[in-house]
């Protein structure tokens, strides 16, 4: 026999025989009152009277023979009358007499036996009984005896509890509650429901009268449950649908209903409302207040029905109602249209804990102006988008999961917006949220990763605000801004790209401010074709390429950025590119701080630059920047490094404390250099070389460690109102078949010298001043010192610099007058130049030892070069 026929069958057992049974003893109990009266009807009073203390209990008593008593047989029937309505409004039974088996079921009754008694009735029944006395209350509020009615008749689990309207929620057992007995609190408050359980409407009641102790409504379907509710004109009813599978029904809800799944284990495992045709349930204008929860919803059209399903769903909403859809799973086959629709003015759902899982379109469609709150649902492994939002919709979707789909996670299109807060997007195929064609959403606090393209994809004048998101790990650029969108990116951690963190493109805008992005294999920001972002207030760090990235014709207010700490340059501009910085600190780099190149051109004024592993800045292959009122110092490589036909305006900037030169200009690079301050340094000021050029005017240059200006190797530069002074080294030098043009400049208190020329050096000079200098190379010389006493190998006076054949050396090896006249007297000497170098005979360097020197010293020749710099591979990649 099945479990519901045993079901059925043992109840109506249990109710026949219990009907039996009662009415047998109760015409016992009548019989033996009735001779007990007649017997003892001369009995003193004093037997009948009740003791202090004693349960009052009232025995319903009638003549055993009413015909032969006559009249007083109708006296003691209308008494005993008038004593039942008074016994029924008296809360405590009333005992009259030696009324020994009421006070045995009530005081000495063992308690298991009671509640096995107990077990048979229903839950009014049960209540009745609670209002016997205080023992029959305690029993009957029995946690188990509720637990196997509730169960019997809800199936649930656990106590369902409905608090409020729209509210339902499970109470499981380890969680605190309020309530002494839950299964019966459950039971007060959704005894009026209506149930839906084909084959068990005996259980609830009888097919002409209702039992005694239930009062419910059960149908065979859920739509003739529904239809009563709409006749009877009921206001938030309750319909449960029990277990089981309903094809084919046909739920149009315009009124306020609750409709609930009801099973044991995952109830919605066990309850499943399906449809081929036409959307399974739908929502419209009256469904104000109407609840569906619990149950599996599928849209299953027929592949070979030739029916266009595009505006089929498993759930629809529509205009100007607001129903709550809690804890469902929703899903449509249909390779059109989507899962859930919301669309219309005023649709307005509340929709919680749901499941919108593997459908082959897209998985929830919110549209035309609809709104709603879509909160704590999981929604993945759809073919199409999980979420669209278009057409001025605007829901607000909280704290749901939207993964592993076959396409984007969250689509926002022609003018959709809403508000998207800490949602979990990831592993969705495509970008993990997508804004295009006007969209306007807001998305707050979302984890946005592990997208198998990008994180966040804005196109085609699409806009929104990205705030306080962490966007990760994505297989291409966290964040992508392309064809003339204008989002705010404010606030959100970018981090561990595959590519870049934030690439603007296609004339892309954009506000990208208080951002922290690092970690990302390319650039933490790249901007390029004509893109014109606003970049303020970031921390770039810890990149695997460089900081930011400007190129083919990109642009861009960049501005009180940190940007540190990255393998590449923190900044590089190239290709025709003209962004402009402002107030960044770009510092701690392990190469370039700021890198022009290939006509990269911009502004770059008031930045702190620093302690990079190259340079601070450098320049070439026709860039022509203008620098201007920075600071930029403790770079390895020198401060500013001009080469490869480089250009530029460099001014009023603050050059200090570099390693090497603090501005170079090499091989053919003509840039111009005015009112800066370049000093500290713990080489040269400024160092020409290689056919550099430029035009140096109203610079000061002081306190640098060798010539304040060298110039070299056919370089020809002007030079103009410069302040060279108080350097530890000559004030200029001019060496190795360069040349200049040096016009009214002040040349003073430098150690090594004014103006050094070396030979065949033969510079125009115009209204200069040289004065004070202190010139002790001349004073080492003539004292008999070695050169290499004041010079070591970090300086490079300038003096006559000979060679010596007999010790073979070569014009690398450069020796100074006096260790020719002492140290290689006798020697075959050669008079090479008079020049800079530093005396290798003093360094230890030659085979014989240096007589006006003590140890010798190891040499460490210094190079006048930069290394040369890495070029990037991000333009082979993109």
């Amino acid at each position: 026999m099945s479990s519901q026929n045993t079901r059925t069958t043992r109840y109506s057992t249990r109710n026949t025989k219990n009907r039996s049974n009662v009415k047998q003893s109760s015409t016992r109990r009548n019989n033996e009152e009735g001779g007990r009266d007649r017997s003892n009807s001369n009995s003193s009073g004093e037997e009948n009277d009740i003791k202090p203390g004693r349960i009052r209990y009232n025995l319903r008593k009638r003549s055993l023979d009413s015909s032969e008593n006559g009249e007083a047989g109708d006296q003691k029937d209308a008494q005993m009358s008038k004593r039942r309505k008074s016994s029924s409004r008296s809360v405590a039974p009333y005992l009259k007499g030696n009324a020994v088996g009421a006070r045995y079921i009530q005081e000495e009754l063992p308690d298991e036996v009671l509640l096995k008694i107990l077990s048979y009735l229903l839950e009014f029944d049960l209540c009745r009984v609670a209002c016997v006395c205080k023992r029959f209350r305690t029993i009957a509020n029995d946690t188990e005896l509720w637990k196997k009615l509730y169960q019997e008749v809800f199936e649930y689990d656990f106590p369902l509890l409905h608090p409020e309207p729209r509210v339902f929620k499970f109470l499981h057992p380890q969680v605190y509650c309020d309530y002494d007995n839950p299964w019966k609190e459950s039971f007060r408050q959704l005894c009026k429901g209506i149930h839906v359980r084909p084959g068990f409407r005996d259980l609830y009641h009888r097919k002409y009268r209702k039992l005694k102790g239930r009062d419910m409504k059960c149908f065979e379907t859920i739509e003739f449950a529904y239809d009563w509710v709409v006749t009877e004109e009921l206001e938030n009813q309750i319909i449960f649908v029990h277990s089981g599978i309903y094809h084919r029904e046909y739920l149009f809800i315009d009124t306020n209903v609750a409709i609930i799944g009801a099973a044991s284990g995952n109830v919605i495992d066990h309850v499943i409302i399906e449809r081929e045709s036409e959307s399974t349930v739908m929502f419209v204008e009256g469904a104000k207040d109407a609840y569906l929860g619990y149950v599996t919803l599928r849209f299953s059209p027929d592949i070979t029905s030739s029916v266009p399903h595009h505006k089929h769903y498993a759930l629809e909403v529509t205009d100007h109602c607001s129903p709550v859809i809690d804890s469902c799973r929703i899903k449509s086959t249909s390779v059109v249209g989507a899962a859930v629709c919301v669309s219309g003015t005023g649709a307005d759902p509340f929709i919680k804990h749901c499941k919108i899982k593997d459908c082959e379109n897209v998985g929830l469609y919110v549209t035309d102006y609809a709104q709603g709150t879509y909160e704590d649902n999981e929604i993945s492994g759809n073919a199409l988008a999980g979420i669209w939002v278009k057409n001025h919709a605007n829901p607000i979707m909280r704290r749901n999961h939207i993964h592993h789909g076959r396409d984007v996670g969250i689509f926002t299109f022609d003018n959709g917006l809403g508000y998207f807060e800490s949602n979990d997007i990831h592993n969705n195929r495509i970008a993990g949220f997508e804004v295009k064609a006007g969209a306007n959403p807001t998305v707050v606090r979302c984890e946005i990763h592990h997208g198998q393209t990008g994180g966040v994809y804005v196109h085609e004048n699409g806009r929104g605000q990205f705030i306080e998101n962490k966007i990760h790990s994505n297989n291409f650029a966290g964040v992508w801004i392309t064809s003339n969108s204008d989002p705010t990116i404010r606030k959100n951690d970018i981090y561990n790209g595959h590519q870049g963190g934030v690439y603007i493109f296609g004339e892309g805008r954009g506000l990208i401010e208080h951002n922290n992005i690092y970690g990302n294999a390319l650039a933490g920001i790249q901007i390029r074709t004509n893109s014109h972002p606003i970049v303020r207030h970031n921390k770039i760090h810890h990149g695997q390429h460089g900081g930011i990235y400007v190129h083919e014709k990109g642009q861009g207010l960049i501005e009180e950025n940190e940007v540190y700490a990255n393998t590449l340059a923190g900044v590089w501009i190239t290709t025709g590119s003209t962004p402009v910085l402002r107030r960044n600190r770009i510092h701690s780099g392990k190469q370039v701080g700021v890198y022009f190149y290939d006509n990269g051109h911009g502004v770059l004024e008031n930045n702190d630059i620093f302690n990079h592993l190259y340079s601070g800045v450098q320049i070439r292959t026709g860039s022509n920047p203008i620098i201007r009122k920075n600071k930029i110092w403790g770079g390895q490589n020198g401060g500013i490094l001009v080469y490869n036909s480089g250009l530029g305006l460099i001014e009023n900037n603050e050059i200090f404390d570099n390693a090497m030169a603090g501005v170079w200009i090499k091989t053919d690079s003509n840039p111009i250099l005015r009112q800066n301050k370049i000093y500290d340094g713990r080489d040269g000021g400024i160092c020409i070389f290689n056919g550099g050029k430029g035009i140096l005017e109203e610079n000061d240059i002081f306190r640098n460690a060798q010539a304040g200006v060298l110039i070299s190797t056919n370089s020809h530069p002007s030079l103009r109102r410069n302040r060279i002074f108080d350097g530890n080294a000559a004030g200029i030098e001019i060496t190795n078949n360069a040349t200049a043009t040096l016009e009214g400049n002040k040349i003073f208190n430098n150690k090594f010298g004014g103006l050094c020329l070396a030979s065949g050096v033969h510079p125009k000079q115009k209204d200069n001043i040289i004065t004070g200098n202190h010139n002790m190379v001349h004073r080492a010389v003539s004292t008999g010192q070695c050169l290499y006493k004041i010079s070591s190998y970090t300086s490079f006076p300038m003096h006559d610099f000979y060679r010596c054949r007999t010790c073979n050396t070569t014009e690398r090896n450069a020796i100074c007058v006096n260790c020719i006249k002492t140290c290689h007297a006798s020697h075959d000497v050669e008079f090479i130049r008079h020049d800079r170098f530093f005396c290798d005979c003093g360094a230890g360097t030659l085979n014989n030892q240096c007589q006006l020197q003590g140890e010798p010293t190891q040499d460490t020749d210094t190079l006048y070069d930069s290394a040369a710099p890495m070029e990037t591979h991000t333009l082979r990649v993109n």
